[in-house]
């Protein structure tokens, strides 16, 4: 299976506007535990460690790629 980097999510601006607002007057850690919780949770979701382990080499081969 190959990750699936085009745009997936349904409205991904009202998604996104709603995950920023998660953050709103929460201190650093905070968000850090909100983002840690989603990414976790999506995880779970997947399930698929094959489709995991290629999310965390896509990350990691484009940081630099902002």
């Amino acid at each position: 299976m190959s990750l699936r980097t085009e745009l997936g999510v349904e409205n991904p601006d009202d998604f996104y506007a709603r995950l920023i607002a998660l953050h709103e007057g929460l201190t650093t850690e905070q968000s850090h535990k909100i983002n840690a919780k989603v990414i976790l949770l999506l995880a779970n979701h997947v399930g698929d460690t094959d489709v995991l382990n290629e999310v965390l080499d896509y990350v990691e081969k484009n940081l630099g790629s902002e």
